[in-house]
């Protein structure tokens, strides 16, 4: 089983100063939404559970092993991240971008084996992109980018998966199918953390949240037991109203 865990872990955020510490266990099965205003450092906290950025103070260990401490070739097999922002240093094609995905797994020099291009294929068709693979990357909308990022995750296969905002720029139906996908995996038995806006993507698919305040300390647990007005509201400054739609809350936003 696959266990990220943090000790005591405080995260630097920038122009904000420091989050509260956080101890706290991501394991395997599990979909973990992070939830927050802006600002609050969703995106930094992913870019230190990934060992981009350092912590402050505190540790992160991914399976006993401290995170600072593990080879980068290891760190890029165990720990996949999908950025916010996509950066496209050069006029690759789709399939070309999703194959990426593969390198952590190769040797220096290398090639991608059978297996590799059927993994890549299988991710395309996951995200519905095979009617795309030999276009340009620089020819894409923002949502489809999105998607070709989220194919070249599943293509890296990690055990933990870090994505910011993967609903970003997508449309309700591809919405869905990302929130599906990453729900997949973790009950393939990968740990998924995604940070998220939308609580009620939260609410279908994540079983546990880590709630991000901006005035108070974090709180982390299961959904069920998190995701409720009394929580929700303070850390949005929004009154919500909730009903409940096959079996599952949905919260809107009301007036004051």
């Amino acid at each position: 089983m696959t266990q990220l865990v943090l000790d005591r872990m405080v995260v630097d955020i920038p122009q904000q100063g420091a989050m509260s510490p956080l101890t706290m266990s991501l394991s395997s099965g599990q979909l973990w939404g992070v939830l927050g205003p802006n600002g609050v450092g969703k995106t930094t906290l992913l870019h230190t559970l990934a060992g981009i950025l350092a912590p402050r103070s505190g540790r992160i260990e991914l399976d006993a092993t401290p995170l600072a401490k593990l080879a980068r070739p290891m760190l890029a097999q165990c720990i996949g991240v999908m950025f916010q922002d996509h950066q496209d240093g050069f006029p690759a094609t789709v399939y070309e971008t999703v194959l990426l995905g593969r390198h952590p797994h190769l040797g220096v020099w290398q090639k991608e084996s059978d297996q590799d291009h059927a993994i890549v294929l299988n991710a395309l068709k996951s995200l519905d992109l095979l009617a795309l693979q030999n276009r340009l990357i620089t020819e894409l909308s923002g949502g489809e980018r999105q998607r070709v990022a989220l194919a070249m995750l599943k293509a890296q296969q990690p055990k933990v998966w870090l994505v910011d905002e993967p609903t970003n720029h997508l449309d309700l139906n591809h919405q869905v199918r990302a929130m599906e996908i990453l729900a997949e995996q973790s009950l393939q038995g990968d740990c998924v953390v995604a940070s998220l806006h939308d609580v009620n993507l939260a609410a279908r698919w994540c079983t546990h949240v880590l709630l991000l305040y901006p005035d108070r300390p974090p709180l982390w647990g299961e959904s069920a037991s998190l995701l409720t007005t009394d929580h929700l509201e303070p850390l949005y400054r929004q009154p919500l109203a909730v009903t409940e739609l096959e079996g599952r809350s949905v919260f809107v936003p009301r007036s004051t």
